[in-house]
């Protein structure tokens, strides 16, 4: 059957993307450099290309045309004619089918083939060469969409910061071993079902955050071994929802799994990669951002630019100082704030997005651009502090309102409850928020995100199982992931039918979660360290897609859950442990109490010669509200806790004042929270473990 033959004309510089007007669509398509671009329509199946038409008109670099007659549910793709010159930074090849940057959804997926190659595989010319055959039916296409804001669609918890309890979870694993959900485990509707909302409101999280809901890519190396690219790091589009967690490929399936967290009260953060693509390096794939003006959107070598510069380790970065690829980043943000309706982003390796060539700069492009945006100033931003280029650790140098990823934090805590020499000092200052990183610009402690773990390395599970990791199944010889974790088997390395054995890790998991949840900061959970779930000491699972990488609910600790339960309520209900402003042991002008109190267990303050003392391990503290807390916020709430990484302590307990007595809330080598009258000056406290204690009026 003949296919039907459309006409195109002049059509508009703006917006870009397809965008359907009632009468077709409009296409436009940005490239500084290209010296034609054709639209290549395609049948519904994706495989027969039906017609191939030149957009007509160029406005500055915007290349545009509309097509009448066509409309949502259309399958396209581009081809760019210009200058197949790597050696100038060029790599045009008309071959190659390329994405549209701004789609909203994706037909398929690249099914590898050399074909997808801009040069001749295995020629002696590498990536010089060039490669006339087809790739149309190796790539996936793009579809035309019609999906909007609507603006009666978005309520929004729009929870504190102060009161934000982060839930780092897979879109598809926290799921998909849920024998409870059935039709929507492992996809966006299954994160959003009434059993898993049911959980995370009773757990008492505030916000889930996403491994990356981008369409990505499954790298040809990982594909060959039988494995998947699992996390999601290799983005090929930034505004289409990965198809897989689409349970009927419908992308609306995202805003509804969005506005059912928002009925629950539950923030959505995103986790975005918008340093680097999925086309790798210059022997990468041709599939989009390369083919349209690989000039333009790639950061090239000055000397070289037939080279990348590599920042994220990956064989490319993102040009953010282009002010297109800017745009289509901003664009990209205010699409998933608006119209798929989320409420924050992580940003993956975000040094990258700060670098300039003067390296990184916290007033570059990016930052400033995000900053005055009316929408995406007004949402909660996450950094990722670092990549892997010189001066690229910047932990504490980002500009308000970010938050960050304080990995010092995560190290700082699995080093004291291992029981590190000189461990304690650095534990108090994590505790108190990080101010050395964050009291700066008007930051408040919440801008620290503290954590324990992340998908990023071992679970909580792990990290009191494995001395080492155990990669293996990656498929490259153990190589990858980190090698300095911190961590302590207790002396056995993995799992462990010895009952002291598994009592003494699950008291360090308590230990570590009361930590977290005790500590100034904006608390971060990943996703099944609350029930004990383990990666049998894989600390780089990001190709495993699944039972490794997926969270066992079968094997779930409902003992440990309640009491992360109970530690989340805990700090909901003690205003001095999610504080706006730092504590720096200031007096109060209230009651002439400092804010911050370091003791020693027999109650005299810490002096400079303890805080040096490699061998001190019980570090006691009260807590109270900041000296510069207004009247509207200050509270008479007083915290006194006890982290002993050492042998049984006797601690004598702080005065108080007339009609009040301090009331024990926490024992982590006890499973429940309970609140326990104290009675006499001191309290004897257990080897390894945390106490809490709450001052109350007396009865």
């Amino acid at each position: 059957m003949k296919q039907k033959q459309f006409k195109i004309t002049r059509g508009a510089a703006g917006p870009l993307g397809a965008t359907c007007d009632g009468d077709g669509v409009n296409f436009a398509v940005f490239s500084g450099h290209a010296e034609k671009i054709e639209l290549c329509l395609f049948s519904a199946d994706g495989i027969a290309e039906t017609q191939r038409l030149t957009l007509p008109e160029r406005h500055g670099d915007v290349w545009h045309g509309h097509v009448a007659g066509i409309g949502p549910g259309a399958l396209y793709g581009y081809r760019a004619h210009g200058p197949y010159a790597p050696e100038a930074g060029h790599r045009f090849n008309p071959h190659k089918l390329v994405l549209d940057p701004y789609g909203k959804k994706i037909h398929g997926a690249v099914q590898w083939s050399n074909s997808l190659m801009g040069y001749e595989v295995g020629s002696q010319r590498l990536d010089l060469s060039y490669d006339k055959r087809d790739s149309a039916n190796w790539m996936p296409k793009s579809v035309v969409q019609s999906l909007a804001y609507d603006p009666s669609d978005d309520s929004r918890p729009n929870t504190d910061l102060a009161e934000t309890i982060i839930y780092e979870a897979h879109s598809k694993g926290l799921t998909i071993g849920r024998r409870d959900i059935a039709a929507g485990a492992g996809y966006f509707l299954g994160l959003a079902s009434d059993q898993m909302l049911d959980y995370l409101v009773k757990l008492g999280i505030t916000a889930i955050e996403l491994l990356p809901p981008h369409a990505f890519v499954d790298d040809r190396f990982l594909v060959k071994q039988g494995l998947r690219n699992y996390w999601g790091y290799q983005t090929i589009s930034f505004f289409c929802p990965e198809p897989r967690y689409l349970s009927n490929g419908d992308i609306g399936e995202f805003q509804t799994m969005v506005r059912r967290f928002h009925g629950a009260g539950i923030e959505v953060f995103i986790d975005v990669v918008y340093n680097h693509t999925a086309e790798g390096s210059e022997m990468g794939p041709t599939l989009c951002f390369r083919g349209l003006d690989n000039r333009s959107y790639y950061k090239l070598q000055p000397d070289n630019l037939r080279y990348y510069q590599n920042y994220t380790g990956t064989g490319n970065t993102l040009n953010l100082e282009h002010p297109m690829v800017l745009k289509m980043v901003l664009d990209s943000l205010r699409y998933w704030v608006q119209v798929m309706q989320v409420d924050g982003f992580r940003f993956d390796l975000a040094s990258v997005l700060g670098r300039t060539n003067q390296g990184f700069d916290r007033n570059s492009g990016f930052f400033k651009a995000i900053r005055q945006d009316p929408v995406l100033s007004a949402v909660k931003l996450i950094a990722e502090p670092w990549d892997i280029g010189p001066g690229g650790y910047q932990l504490g140098a980002y500009p308000a309102p970010f938050l960050e990823w304080n990995d010092r934090y995560r190290d700082g805590v699995r080093q004291f409850w291992r029981g590190d020499k000189g461990s304690t000092s650095e534990l108090a200052k994590r505790l108190a928020g990080s101010a050395r990183q964050f009291d700066h610009s008007g930051r408040s402690p919440g801008a620290s995100v503290n954590f324990l773990t992340s998908h990023d390395g071992f679970t909580l599970e792990d990290v009191v199982s494995y001395n080492h990791k155990h990669n293996q199944p990656n498929g490259e010889e153990n190589h990858d992931g980190h090698s300095g974790n911190y961590t302590d088997n207790m002396g056995v390395e993995g799992p462990t039918e010895d009952p002291d054995l598994r009592a003494a890790r699950d008291l360090r998991k308590r230990n570590m979660l009361a930590t977290l949840m005790l500590s100034q900061g904006t608390p971060m959970l990943l996703a099944g360290d609350e029930i004990g779930n383990s990666q049998g000491g894989n600390n780089n699972a990001y190709c495993q897609d699944n039972e490794t990488g997926w969270v066992n609910w079968d094997s779930a600790d409902a003992t440990l859950l309640a009491f992360v339960g109970d530690l989340i309520a805990l700090r909901k209900a003690h205003p001095v442990l999610r504080q706006r402003r730092f504590l720096h042991s200031n007096t109060r002008e209230i009651d002439g109490k400092n804010d911050l109190s370091w003791r020693l267990p027999n109650g005299t303050a810490v002096t400079n010669k303890d805080w040096d003392n490699p061998l001190w391990n019980t570090l006691c503290v009260v807590f109270r509200t900041a000296s510069d807390t207004p009247d509207y916020d200050n509270s008479d709430d007083v915290i006194f806790a006890i982290f002993n990484s050492g042998d049984r302590v006797k601690v004598v307990l702080p005065l108080c004042p007339a009609g009040r007595g301090w009331v024990q809330l926490v024992d982590t080598t006890k499973t429940d929270v309970n609140k326990l009258p104290c009675k006499g000056e001191s309290k004897t406290v257990a080897a390894r473990s945390v106490s809490v204690f709450s001052l109350e009026a007396l009865e």
